[in-house]
């Protein structure tokens, strides 16, 4: 049995933010799985589904393929399968491929051992001629592999899926759980106890792990053996790298003058920790660094370093990238020089907001180091964290912590906050558990009441921690080396690439003068969210006060009433649900008082440069490198802008720009290659630098 190596050098860190090095939580949205009640109930219903037996003639893309469903098959029928022969010619390469059951053939006869304490293991092969032999045939220049022999006749009896499930074949210790077991053999757990200690933090009986307690003995054995082996090894390596990092860094400043850097050596000269930044992603901050995400969610065992990356939000709701940081730990001394550098690469503008995760350490750095800016954490990285700390051990009752949890977060002011969460401790019991002390110490930066009013752009949201993740497994996938992980970084943060976004139309759905206005100014993305709370709007119902404000509310929900305090002199409205303040966008309380008041058009104070159209990074050039004989770059932008606009207002006209500009762009191109080339210099025509 074999351990399951990493082909990353990031992963997800799983220390628990509460400090004790015994606690960690699991990490939602792995590749693996690291759960093993996930797991089974995965085998379940891999059971209960119809698979087809393979047979002669039966066509699959590629060997591996093959294999793979040949196991399946295999793993529902009780035994495992092992690759037996290949065949090889010039010019197919393998063309044959020979899978057996794992009893298949004899061993061999092996010679009397003279040592006294020789192991005589019995073999577990009985010549069974269950088998599946494949060939290899190029079909119109496509190669595909195709069964052409096929047995599922066994010689020996099949297992039961409780005995399936611990052949060799089967049983892997996952990445997560590789850790664990590594953290609890360094703190100095005997086998016996990091096996059962794994049992009770996934909640399952003994013996119901998918490996053996033989199988963990073997890895921490194999692995303390490696370690003793390599570790000079990787010690150099890590040295070779870093410093290739800082090389690669230094190359790329000399190519552009607006990428930036900064870094720290330790006593010996070696480099401790890192951070860059591109031109493209300085002038995005420019433009849209009122909010950041600060995601410390990744680190590297291979390199022992944690990673940092500032991300944001654009005008288009896309995730885009402000600079990234390595660091030798996670200490708030590490955070804070880490906040550091990146307001100086950023040219000193503090973000009005930062998110970040659940971490004592970043507070106390965000507090220190960006005394201005609010520290806001999102919900969404703190429920995963409930149901790692609390789901095991109230187990029937957990699912009403949930809820409780989840109203509390929506509680209307601080005053509902506090007597919910007193309600909430007393019912459970929870009076004394860390987690819950870690939480309240915290709520100032979570929880609903007590953030109304952070500006966070829609950042707060699960579509956007969805898409940082998806962003951070682009950056951080199966790079094999520091440099390469900062080539992927660099193309990631090349805004050239969304100029093949797709054009967006948009439609009215009301005749509420107030919408066609405002589809002239902003984006598609925020267009859409106006255009959500100018419907909702429609429904709600409002009396006036004495004093000339408002109160507005759904026209079923007397309830959910907010105040709207309308200033006529200054066009100025406030609504205490401050969905203004937090997002940029009017909400539709204010919305309706807008339409009561006869106006056709919004006051542009209410229409934030960062959700306008102009405010587009797709056509953001870099001005240092554009010509300034008659503008032509200027004009362009402004034509293109000027295209987008138009086009978006119609699907007919949308569908004609996408149908006939490539068309267009190609004859310009042809036209272009038949003007004779002069010996003149080129102009440069880079819209940006890129990293």
């Amino acid at each position: 049995m074999t351990s399951v190596p990493s082909k990353n050098i990031w992963i997800k860190r799983q220390q628990c933010p509460c400090g004790d090095w015994k606690c960690y939580v699991t990490c939602e949205g792995d590749v693996e799985e690291t759960s093993v009640a996930s797991q089974l109930e995965k085998n379940e219903t891999f059971q209960s589904d119809s698979m087809v037996s393979p047979y002669v003639g039966m066509v699959f893309k590629s060997d591996d393929d093959a294999f793979e469903y040949y196991g399946n098959f295999a793993r529902k029928n009780g035994f495992s399968i092992r690759k037996e022969r290949s065949r090889l010619s010039p010019q197919l390469g393998i063309y044959k491929r020979d899978f057996v059951c794992y009893r298949s053939g004899f061993a061999p006869a092996r010679k009397k051992s003279t040592a006294e304490h020789h192991r005589d293991r019995k073999s577990v092969r009985c010549g069974c001629d269950a088998k599946m032999y494949l060939s290899k045939e190029v079909v119109e220049g496509v190669s595909q592999w195709f069964v052409v022999q096929f047995s599922n006749v066994h010689n020996h009896e099949l297992l039961e899926d409780d005995q399936v499930r611990l052949l060799p074949a089967y049983r892997k210790i996952q990445e997560a759980d590789q850790e664990r077991i590594l953290l609890l053999s360094k703190a100095g757990f005997p086998i016996h106890r990091i096996v059962k200690v794994l049992e009770l933090e996934k909640g399952i009986q003994g013996g119901q792990l998918p490996f053996l307690e033989r199988d963990v003995r073997n890895f921490v054995q194999n692995r303390k053996k490696i370690v003793q082996e390599n570790d000079a090894l990787l010690t150099e390596k890590r040295e070779n790298d870093t410093m290739e990092l800082l090389e690669a860094c230094k190359v790329t400043k000399e190519m552009d003058g607006e990428f930036v850097y900064d870094f720290t050596m330790d006593e010996n000269d070696k480099v401790e920790n890192i951070v860059w930044s591109y031109g493209d992603s300085v002038r995005a901050y420019t433009l849209f660094g009122d909010v950041v995400y600060f995601d410390t969610s990744y680190r590297s065992i291979t390199y022992g370093m944690h990673l940092g990356v500032w991300l944001g939000i654009d005008n288009n709701g896309k995730t885009i990238l402000f600079g990234c940081v390595l660091l030798q730990d996670e200490t708030a001394r590490s955070f804070a020089w880490a906040l550091q550098a990146f307001i100086r690469l950023m040219k000193g503008k503090c973000p009005q907001t930062i998110l970040t995760d659940l971490e004592l350490g970043l507070k106390d750095a965000v507090r220190s180091e960006l005394p201005s800016t609010r520290h806001a954490i999102s919900i969404w990285n703190i429920q995963p964290k409930i149901s790692s700390w609390f789901f095991l051990s109230l187990g029937p009752r957990y699912p009403e912590l949930k809820s409780m949890f989840d109203d509390l977060y929506h509680a209307e002011n601080a005053d509902d906050f506090e007597h919910r969460w007193s309600q909430m401790v007393s019912m459970f019991g929870l009076g004394s558990d860390k987690h819950i002390a870690l939480l309240y110490s915290l709520r100032a930066s979570w929880a609903s009441s007590y953030m109304r009013g952070y500006f966070l752009a829609r950042m707060a949201t699960s579509a956007y921690l969805k898409s940082v993740e998806s962003f951070l497994k682009a950056i951080c996938c199966a790079q094999t080396c520091l440099r390469s992980f900062f080539e992927q970084v660099g193309s990631s943060s090349n805004f050239l690439n969304q100029l093949r976004q797709e054009m967006q139309y948009m439609l009215t759905k009301t005749c509420i003068p107030l919408e066609e206005h405002a589809r002239n100014f902003l984006t598609p993305f925020a267009f859409n969210d106006f255009q959500h709370e100018l419907v909702l709007s429609m429904q709600c119902a409002l009396s006036e006060m004495p004093d000339g404000s408002y109160l507005v509310h759904h026209y079923k929900k007397m309830d959910a009433e907010r105040l709207v305090i309308w200033i006529p002199e200054d066009e100025q409205i406030l609504c205490t649900c401050k969905e203004f303040e937090s997002s940029g966008m009017l909400c539709r309380h204010t919305l309706r008082v807008f339409i009561l008041k006869n106006y056709f058009q919004l006051p542009e104070k209410y229409y934030l440069s960062r959700w306008r159209r102009e405010s587009s990074l797709v056509f953001y050039g870099n001005q240092s490198t554009q010509t300034n004989d008659d503008g032509w770059f200027q004009e362009f932008e402004s034509l293109t802008e000027t295209l987008l606009t138009e086009s978006s207002i119609t699907k007919e006209r949308s569908d004609y720009v996408r149908r006939e500009l490539p068309k267009e762009l190609k004859r310009l191109i042809s036209e272009v290659r038949k003007i004779p080339e002069s010996d003149g210099a080129a102009m440069d025509l880079t819209l940006s630098p890129s990293g």
